[in-house]
């Protein structure tokens, strides 16, 4: 009962976090004005074998309702058509330009070696790293550069929706946002006067020119697999304001839309995590099986497999539902199926099978895989 009880006190803190993140989280603004002398704003595109995405995105950012940007666009060495899809963009439209990605140095990522690289050709006054499987709204640009203003925030990152349109993505993929939403204290660490990394989400990194240039752009966390987290990290090392919005209104993304995708993206998160310290490998364990799991298990052992005490059932009942109430506030604000909330066992179970196997991975040094590039353990942990 004693572990019935804590288990429900854990959640009940969870959902307080919760709430008060939701409330303190900003949102871009349909009603955003420009500025007097609107600055140059350059959307920079890694793009690595991107044909199936990269023509939406370009319609998209085409369709800005802002008056002075540019979208450079990098093909990052593709095998496929995306090259030729950004030149006829290019020809059609002069705000739009590609350049080819050089051969990857070994000391460098894939995508924090693109990004420097667009960062170096960019001419705008703010720099703002998508990527190619994202679609904005046409207030897209304006929004953000008033909420960024208003902020004044070194990096600006955030939550876009995630479209999760397969049944794969249902189960998984709104479990990101539990996670992070549900543990993180966004409400504290904004609020907080010495200065924090927030949550950074590498489909949408705005920067300042003179801020991106400062911390030391990409460069610092050139041999991180997820260099987004790092890069966070980096902006509040240099003394920077990092914040975290909700995106779901202005920027959309279909990420890891087959099951094979979903599996290699979510390990290569999984394993960078753990690389950092062994201890939250620990923790994942301990939350996805004791706190995200057994009350279901539990709510079933003791309804139809063995009598318990009434206020032992009520405990359980209590457990369960506030692990969907947790669920249905976070997918109702970030716009995920209202399907997955009630996959919530499976999609844990999932995520606890990659934990297991990244974790394993990480144990006995075998790397991980991205956009056909291998990772070794050398280039997740701290340095």
């Amino acid at each position: 009962m004693v572990y019935q009880i804590v288990i429900a006190s854990i959640l009940g803190l969870i959902l307080v976090n919760l709430i008060l993140n939701l409330k303190s989280i900003r949102t871009p603004s349909t009603r955003a004005r420009l500025p007097d002398k609107p600055p140059l704003i350059s959307v920079l595109v890694p793009a690595r074998n991107e044909e199936n995405n990269i023509d939406n995105c370009l319609e998209s950012l085409r369709s800005q309702d802002y008056p002075n940007f540019e979208v450079v666009v990098l093909d990052d060495n593709s095998v496929d058509n995306t090259a030729a899809i950004v030149a006829g963009y290019a020809q059609r439209d002069n705000r739009i330009r590609m350049i080819r990605g050089k051969p990857l140095p070994d000391e460098w990522a894939g995508k924090p070696f693109a990004c420097q690289q667009l960062a170096e050709e960019a001419k705008g006054d703010w720099f703002l790293f998508v990527d190619a499987d994202t679609v904005h709204a046409s207030h897209m640009l304006r929004s953000v550069l008033a909420l960024a203003m208003q902020l004044k925030t070194s990096m600006l990152s955030g939550f876009p929706r995630q479209l999760n349109r397969s049944l794969p993505q249902k189960i998984a993929v709104p479990l990101i946002y539990f996670v992070i939403v549900g543990w993180v204290p966004l409400w504290w660490i904004h609020r907080s006067r010495s200065k924090m990394a927030s949550i950074a989400i590498g489909q949408f990194l705005f920067f300042s020119r003179e801020e991106y240039w400062r911390i030391g752009g990409h460069e610092v966390v050139k041999a991180r697999i997820l260099d987004d987290i790092w890069m966070g990290i980096e902006v509040a090392r240099a003394g920077g304001r990092h914040v975290a919005v909700d995106l779901s209104s202005v920027v959309f993304c279909d990420m890891y839309p087959t099951a094979l995708a979903m599996w290699h993206g979510l390990v290569r998160c999984i394993y960078s995590v753990v690389a950092i310290t062994p201890l939250l490998l620990f923790v994942l364990i301990f939350f996805a099986t004791f706190v995200y799991i057994a009350p279901f298990y539990w709510l079933w052992n003791g309804f139809f497999m063995s009598p318990t005490p009434l206020i032992w059932r009520a405990t359980v009942i209590s457990q369960v539902v506030l692990i969907l109430l947790i669920r249905w506030l976070i997918d109702a604000r970030f716009k995920a199926p209202t399907l997955s909330v009630w996959l919530h066992p499976l999609g844990i179970s999932y995520i606890l099978i990659i934990v297991l196997y990244a974790a394993w991975r990480w144990w006995i040094g075998a790397g991980v895989s991205w956009k056909e590039r291998e990772y070794t353990e050398e280039e997740t942990v701290i340095k």
